[in-house]
């Protein structure tokens, strides 16, 4: 409830007097034992997150051990963060620009990575002397619980308060009570570039910071010099992992016409061997979507799709079992600028677009809302450097010669234009959640 929250809030406060006085090598320490104490659950916590959310047992513990791994990045962060000493102008003195923590950030996130995404924030977070606010998915609460109470224990028995990773859980007033609360120093947000932008402005109403990390709606470009043998598995990877509900999802494929045809074929027979069943059952692939929304979103789009001059190669179906599991979909013979190719439909729906030349095909990858990552498939390397250059991808995540699912915590993550422009995780990221004291 809102009276929760606000005990919630007040409690986070004080605990954050507590940790912004603790050397960062130290806070360091701290986060290393907590990856250490998720390493130790990291199966329980997976089938949790396989339970919960949908996705097969072996992504449920790979998103843990993205946590994991992001507490060991973290760690040596801690002893890493610092700001430049400039020449001063003026005799006798030092000017030094100086990194704080902003304070308390408050966390968001989807449903979809109900795990990885907190551990993002909330690793980085705190070796910057943050305290966190959590609101998980109001339909993966469970696993919000239980990651909560692991770290919980960690602080407390470093003699900190437990509540410098504190946990709200609720819907959409929660939410909103975060946005406009000027107590949050930072609001990270993921989830659907819709709520974003609202979550966005009821933020700046309030001149506070944000950091949002919003749709995708992202393509793999595959010219006629490619390795078919990468091509497939990836393409596949890319649309069908996750049963399509990844921020990073390929949902456009685009082929030179040179070798539609024959990708086509190849990858609507992979799609025929695409293992689907119970997402604990070590032989499945492809568990089932999240929510009965997601499979009415799923046929909606399947018939937009049709009716837009669409065929349904594979797929298009529900599947008659318990769950909600729909076929992963391939649909063909659609223009680039078709409404449905222009929509992101959380599914595993696939578009498979022709094209002629380069120039078109980079400014057909750029020309949706979103830009959040983008693949080619190619072994020409001019081509591979105009693609990263400044007339290439307008994506925040650009790769050559593999899907567009997946990201190493090394790097910043995130993306442009209606994703919203945040970034979490690896490189300068740590900026986002200080403040700089020149």
């Amino acid at each position: 409830s809102l009276e929760d929250y606000e005990e919630t809030v007040k409690k986070a406060k004080e605990a954050w007097k507590v940790w912004a006085d603790i050397p960062a090598p130290k806070r360091g320490e701290i986060v290393r034992q907590i990856g250490d104490a998720l390493r130790q659950k990291i199966k329980v916590l997976g089938s949790l997150v396989s339970l919960e959310m949908g996705k097969i047992f072996v992504e449920g513990v790979g998103e843990v051990q993205e946590y994991v791994d992001v507490c060991d990045y973290a760690v040596g962060l801690s002893r890493m963060i610092g700001g430049p000493v400039l020449p001063s102008e003026r005799p006798g003195h030092a000017l030094i620009e100086q990194w704080n923590p902003v304070g308390l950030v408050g966390i968001i996130t989807a449903f979809n990575f109900p795990v990885a995404v907190y551990g993002w924030n909330s690793a980085i977070a705190m070796i910057c002397g943050n305290a966190c606010l959590w609101k998980g998915a109001p339909t993966t609460s469970l696993i919000s619980v239980a990651v909560t109470k692991i770290i919980a224990k960690v602080l407390e028995e470093n003699n900190v308060p437990g509540a410098i990773c504190s946990l709200a859980c609720g819907g959409a007033e929660i939410g909103t009570a975060m946005a406009k609360d000027e107590r949050m120093d930072l609001l990270s947000f993921t989830g659907s570039t819709k709520v974003g932008k609202q979550v966005a402005l009821m933020v700046q109403e309030r001149f506070g910071r944000s950091l949002l990390e919003l749709g995708g709606n992202n393509a793999i470009v595959v010219f006629e010099d490619a390795d078919l043998n990468l091509v497939i598995p990836s393409a596949l990877f890319a649309a069908v992992g996750t049963a399509g509900q990844r921020c990073t999802t390929a949902r456009r494929l685009f082929l030179h016409e040179s070798i539609h045809d024959e990708v086509v074929e190849k990858l609507a027979k992979a799609y025929a061997q695409v293992r689907i069943g119970d997402p604990w059952d070590s032989d499945t692939l492809y568990g089932p979507l999240h929510t009965k929304e997601a499979v009415k979103m799923y046929l909606d789009a399947v018939e937009q799709a049709k009716q837009q001059g669409g065929s349904v190669v594979c797929g298009g179906k529900v599947i008659n079992r318990p769950g909600n599991y729909v076929e992963p979909t391939i649909v063909t013979g659609l223009p680039h600028n078709a409404p449905i190719v222009h929509t992101e439909t959380f599914a595993p729906i696939l578009y498979v677009l022709k094209f002629k030349a380069e120039e078109e095909v980079f400014a057909w990858n750029n020309e949706v809302k979103q830009g959040l990552s983008s693949s080619i498939f190619t072994k020409d390397l001019g081509r591979i450097f105009r693609w990263l250059g400044p007339k290439g991808s307008d994506c925040g995540i650009v790769n050559v010669n593999i899907p567009t699912s997946g990201a190493e915590i090394g790097g910043a993550f995130g993306g442009e234009k209606h994703t919203g422009g945040g970034r979490e995780s690896g490189s300068d990221s740590w900026k986002l959640y200080m403040r700089r004291s020149t």
